[in-house]
């Protein structure tokens, strides 16, 4: 257990807290024990004292309040849970690895779980009703384990000259480190062109 010593005044403590959940909403309280120095109690009395929920309500709330609707697949065949989804543009989503995603002897995710959360983001992040990776060139780069939870952000680019495609890139992270990368090509049936800030300009018409 994490002693409660070299620790700052409470005020000090708590504006410190506040200002990482702010900062990365998906930082867990373990984590917070080892930035703070303080227990795991001391971090849960300071979030109810500060009324910050825990963070399965966090991630539940971030839902609610910037989520749109993804056309290209049903909800239930993504990978992981999407707490932020801006379609044609960027997208966020968080998969806890658990005892079915690893090997059993060294409890490291198997590489293809990660590939699929990423890759089922970059399909789900595309504003279109038909969405199909046409290809993917992807690094791993550190292994994933039991109990981690590997957070993947999207980022929607374009294509010069293919209009029926969108480049997609994904990054996916456990805390603060880069755990994998991705670049995949996504085929829309629309054919929307994306800009390069990841705003929709204009549509083809048939």
């Amino acid at each position: 257990m994490v002693r409660d010593i070299e620790r700052l005044p409470k005020r000090q403590r708590q504006q410190k807290l506040a200002a990482i959940i702010e900062e990365n909403p998906f930082v867990t309280d373990q984590e917070l024990t080892r930035k703070l120095k303080v227990s795991i109690q001391t971090i849960r009395l300071d979030r109810m004292e500060l009324g910050i929920p825990e963070l399965r309500e966090r991630l539940k709330l971030m839902a609610e309040l910037s989520y749109d609707q993804v056309k290209s697949l049903p909800l239930h065949e993504v990978i992981g849970d999407i707490v932020d989804l801006q379609l044609d543009r960027s997208g966020i989503s968080i998969f806890e690895i658990r005892e079915e995603h690893v090997f059993s002897r060294t409890h490291i995710a198997r590489g293809h779980h990660l590939f699929a959360q990423a890759n089922s983001l970059a399909v789900a992040v595309i504003n279109d009703e038909i969405a199909l990776t046409a290809s993917a060139d992807i690094r791993f780069l550190r292994s994933v384990k039991l109990g981690e939870k590997c957070i993947a952000k999207a980022y929607v680019r374009s294509i010069s000259g293919e209009r029926s495609k969108a480049k997609v890139e994904v990054f996916s992270y456990v805390g603060e480190e880069m755990v994998f990368q991705g670049n995949f090509v996504i085929y829309r049936s629309a054919g929307t062109v994306i800009s390069s800030e990841g705003g929709e300009l204009h549509e083809n018409r048939h």
